[in-house]
């Protein structure tokens, strides 16, 4: 087995079925999965930010010591997980949460007619913002210690006026030291933009459970409903790069004008 390099992102194997890196790929491992894991490393160490564009397949073929043909493969992937975006004549860039078309991609509430899009982005309230220690199952959902400090924020959206949403969000203090609900409450654009441009952190994927409950007493003061009122509750568990876990998200939707969408393959 071959050794790892010193730096492995300027370094890849020469000879095609070689691994990449010693204990993290297997030799059986596909080269152009061993250069997707390459490019991985440098989009979670910030070589490349959201909406960079990066090195051409030429350059990055180079680099790493294999054909285009593997990097292109490698690229194709990133693309389809939406980590990267290909622009016809202008290259390859990292994702952003900022785009319209990624804007939506973690909302899944839809109305009953019409689309998302049609009826324009959510109004946003911001309820609460504080620093606090972890409680024993949001620490282990974010692979932290009972008592480790977190920011929890709960906020409202609404369509047309009409509350929607309650959501309430678990971050881990240290990447996100200095958040503030005066911060929150400024920004207008997607709050995953907002963690990317000022903390650095980008959502790249999510695990959801939804079940169907009933309104609580505060639950539906804020959405404007009877206590006992049906809603859609859904957790999600929210992943940086390397499958860390960045944000536990609880959310309880009103359905009697929307529904829960998602597409499958």
């Amino acid at each position: 087995m071959a050794t790892s390099p010193q730096n492995p992102t300027d370094a890849a194997p020469a000879e095609a079925g070689a691994p990449v890196f010693e204990n993290t790929a297997p030799a059986f491992s596909p080269l152009y999965q061993q250069i997707k894991t390459l490019i991985l490393r440098s989009l979670q160490a910030g070589e490349w930010k959201p909406g960079d564009m990066i090195p051409s397949e030429f350059d990055l073929a180079a680099r790493f010591r294999v054909s285009q043909g593997t990097v292109r493969k490698a690229i194709d992937e990133l693309a389809t997980d939406n980590l990267l975006v290909r622009r016809q004549g202008k290259g390859t860039f990292v994702a952003t949460h900022a785009e319209q078309h990624i804007q939506y991609r973690f909302l899944r509430l839809l109305p009953d007619t019409g689309t998302l899009e049609d009826q324009g982005p959510a109004e946003r309230r911001i309820v609460e913002c504080r620093r606090l220690r972890a409680p024993a199952e949001v620490a282990r959902q974010l692979s932290l210690r009972t008592g480790d400090a977190v920011l929890q924020v709960k906020r409202v959206l609404a369509f047309a006026g009409i509350p929607a949403i309650v959501e309430e969000l678990w971050l881990p203090g240290g990447p996100f030291k200095g958040l503030t609900i005066e911060a929150l409450s400024e920004d207008k654009g997607p709050m995953y933009a907002l963690f990317e441009t000022q903390f650095g952190v980008r959502m790249v994927r999510a695990v959801e459970k939804i079940k169907a409950v009933s309104a609580d007493e505060d639950t539906a003061t804020l959405l404007g409903v009877a206590p006992g009122h049906p809603l859609l509750s859904v957790e999600r568990l929210a992943y940086t790069y390397n499958d860390e876990p960045m944000e536990l998200r609880r959310g309880y939707y009103r359905t009697d004008a929307r529904h829960y969408r998602n597409e499958l393959s």
